[in-house]
């Protein structure tokens, strides 16, 4: 077996020329550039915080019946999010990590040796899985699909490597009118706080201007890395396509998104020492207050498409 590539967190100008017109080359570098930082930029964490979220979004679209399961995939791994907290919180026993960007799998390795959990990882290209037939009672991922070129091809490599019966589970990914609005209110908020923090009296709030430039050659990268966005219904169609059965997608996150994407884009615009602790209660508990908003009241007279979020189960047929 081959030996996986090295991390490249310092892509050259060339490479990056390059990534424009290679959605898989971008995704490389994008994702090696941010491995590093990437747990602090979106507030993750492998605590009860983090642990709940992942186990609530797990249930939301697959239930509670059949854990724990023996061995899991995560696919486009990131830092391990999504897999690391699952097993936290006892849906898996055994884990592996893949990712396109091996500076991901580094972090990722690193996050489960560092919580003492039962974890391997791989470089690996999600339409052409590394792992043979039937390896996997659960295939997994968060915030993935959406980077992947081909779907098809992915589902149907994910039904070639679970164990007949075994599940696979998606969340976090955008809807078609969820990125819209998703888009505009970041693109908003992003103008307004980098603006506003140029006014002596603001001064301090401001990020360095390297730093802001950088976060804007990683803003252009990351438009040519985000190559989907889904229909539900659609989604399923693919799901079905390529042999699955129970297919079932759900919706999440409409006030919650409304409010969290500003939320973000703020906090990725000042400085990080200004935003306290208090700053991150507040924002948590907001987003709780807005996601039950969503779950018991809106989700029930709002059409699914309108939500930020679509998560989709199902299973290989025995």
């Amino acid at each position: 077996m081959a030996a996986d590539p090295t991390p490249n967190p310092h892509a050259t100008a060339a490479q990056v020329e390059a990534a424009f017109a290679d959605p898989k080359l971008a995704n490389v570098l994008y994702h090696d550039w941010e491995a590093g930082t990437y747990d602090e930029k979106w507030s993750i964490s492998y605590d009860e915080r983090c642990i709940d979220y992942a186990v609530g979004r797990f249930k939301s679209v697959a239930g509670d019946q059949g854990w724990p399961y023996e061995h899991a995939m995560e696919l486009g791994s990131g830092t391990g999010f999504f897999l690391l907290n699952l097993m936290q919180g006892g849906v898996i026993k055994k884990g592996s990590v893949t990712d396109l960007s091996p500076g991901m799998v580094e972090v990722a390795l690193r996050n489960a040796k560092g919580l003492g959990l039962d974890v391997d990882g791989r470089v690996a290209d999600a339409e052409r899985i590394p792992y043979d037939d039937n390896s996997f009672d659960l295939v997994i991922g968060h915030a993935v699909l959406h980077h992947i070129p081909d779907i098809p091809a992915a589902f149907r490599e994910i039904q070639r490597v679970l164990k007949p019966g075994g599940r696979f589970v998606f969340a976090g990914e955008p809807t078609k009118v969820g990125d819209r609005y998703a888009r505009k209110l970041g693109q908003a908020t992003w103008w307004l706080t980098t603006n506003v923090t140029k006014l002596a009296a603001l001064r301090d709030w401001r990020r360095p201007q390297e730093e802001l430039d950088e976060s804007s050659r990683a803003a252009a990268l990351e438009a040519v890395v985000d190559i989907h966005t889904f229909d539900p219904a659609e989604l399923e169609t693919q799901a079905r396509e390529a042999g699955m059965v129970e297919v079932k997608a759900v919706t999440e996150e409409f006030a919650a998104a409304l409010f969290g994407w500003p939320v973000r884009t703020f906090e990725a615009a000042v400085p990080r020492e200004k935003l306290g602790f208090g700053w991150g209660m507040f924002a948590y508990k907001t987003w709780q207050r807005l996601t039950w908003l969503d779950e018991r009241l809106l989700r029930k007279v709002l059409p699914r498409e309108l939500f930020y979020n679509v998560l989709i189960s199902g299973r290989k047929p025995n």
